[in-house]
C-alpha cells in the first residue's frame, strides 16, 4: 500500500491541472489504477486523497462493520457521494474539480502534504492558517534509541 510523506508545492494551471509530486506518483506506481481517489476533508478546508487500494480497504472495513452491526448501515451513496477518481495524465497531472478547488481555496498553487496512507491538498494560505499540532498542548513525539 502506498505511503506518502513530505510537503510539496506545485502550480495549478487555468484548467485546474496540477502535477502530483513525483514521490507520490512513485508510491502509486504499482497500483492498477494510475491516479488517486480524492474527497473533501472532514478535518479542514482541504482535499484528502489516497490510492485506489486504500479506498477499497476503507470501503471493505465499512461494509464489514455494517454487516456486524457495529455501525448504523449507511447507503452506498453516502460513502461514495463525494469521492472523485482522478487519473494521471501523461505528465503526471490530475485535474482538480472546480468544486474541490473552491472548497479548498486553491487558485494558482496547491500544497501536497503526505500524512501516511493519505495525503492532503491545500491552498498555501489555508495550510499556513491551520492550527498547528502544538496548539493542543501536547509535547512533540521524541525519537529515542
Amino acid at each position: 500500500m502506498a505511503f506518502f510523506i513530505g510537503t510539496y508545492e506545485n502550480k495549478v494551471d487555468r484548467k485546474g491541472r496540477v502535477s502530483v509530486p513525483s514521490m507520490f506518483r512513485q508510491a502509486l506506481a504499482q497500483a492498477e489504477f494510475q491516479g488517486i481517489v480524492a474527497f473533501p476533508s472532514s478535518r479542514g478546508s482541504n482535499i484528502e486523497a489516497c490510492g485506489m487500494d486504500k479506498m477499497l480497504q476503507v470501503v471493505a472495513q465499512a461494509e464489514t462493520e455494517n454487516l456486524l452491526g457495529k455501525k448504523p448501515l449507511k447507503p452506498a451513496a453516502d460513502i461514495f457521494y463525494n469521492l472523485k477518481q482522478l487519473a494521471f495524465d501523461g505528465d503526471g497531472r490530475i485535474t482538480l474539480p472546480t468544486s474541490f478547488r473552491e472548497l479548498a481555496g486553491i487558485a494558482d498553487q496547491a500544497v501536497f502534504v503526505g500524512v501516511g496512507q493519505l495525503f492532503q491538498i491545500w491552498s498555501p494560505e489555508s495550510l499556513a492558517e491551520r492550527p498547528s499540532s502544538d496548539d493542543d498542548g501536547e509535547d512533540e513525539m521524541a525519537v529515542t534509541s
